[in-house]
């Protein structure tokens, strides 16, 4: 399956990742974007035996976007601590059912697994195995009966633009896992849209961005 390079250097590796496609973690027989990733780097510099990369923040498997990727361990190590101390700024941009009461805000809640229906859900912080998630949001643009939405994240939790905006009563559309009931025509309508950091060898600022994918509805960006 093809995907578009964002970005690539001999430390970094920068894709647009498309719908449906686990980041990784799956069964051997299912693509990933690790393994095309891996393939990728195999037949255009025609390495022989196994092919380091490593993943340092995942996507789900609906989500589209800016997937960043590590082509040395040192430079693996590096990008994850500078994930964990939030110095990577990643954007994303979100179209929810319906109108937001207000055009900006900071959402905080705690997000804990449910294992039987493999999906996440909102608890109270004293539960067990609770972690605090916390984004701001600022809206885009508004249509009929959907807004666009940016996403800026302060914390990386599992599913945690999905279920922050639909304790909100806003669905991103297509989510059904979610709540949403509109459906889309790929995957999710979530898109990993900018990706600003530092370089974790050059030192120097490095910032990519992902067109939304054609099939989105036109009209969603402001002119």
């Amino acid at each position: 399956m093809a995907f578009d390079v964002l970005y690539e250097d001999n430390h970094l590796l920068v894709v647009d990742k498309p719908a449906g496609i686990p980041t990784m973690g799956v069964r051997d027989d299912r693509p990933t974007m690790l393994s095309l990733a891996k393939e990728y780097i195999r037949t255009k510099y025609n390495k022989p035996g196994n092919v380091y990369l490593g993943i340092v923040s995942r996507l789900d498997a609906p989500v589209t976007g800016v997937l960043l990727i590590a082509r040395t361990s040192k430079a693996a190590r590096r990008l994850t601590d500078a994930f964990r101390s939030r110095t990577v700024e990643k954007c994303y941009l979100a179209l929810v059912e319906g109108h937001l009461a207000e055009p900006s805000g900071r959402l905080e809640h705690y997000l804990r697994k449910d294992e039987r229906h493999r999906r996440m859900h909102t608890t109270t912080a004293a539960a067990p195995d609770a972690q605090r998630a916390v984004l701001r949001y600022e809206v885009v643009s508004a249509q009929a009966d959907t807004s666009l939405v940016q996403v800026k994240l302060e914390t990386g939790r599992k599913h945690q633009i999905r279920v922050q905006l639909a304790k909100l009563g806003h669905a991103i559309v297509g989510d059904r896992k979610y709540g949403s009931m509109r459906p889309f025509a790929q995957g999710i309508a979530l898109h990993s849209h900018r990706l600003l950091l530092e370089h974790p060898v050059q030192k120097s600022p490095v910032e990519v961005v992902a067109p939304l994918p054609k099939y989105w509805p036109r009209g969603v960006l402001p002119r």
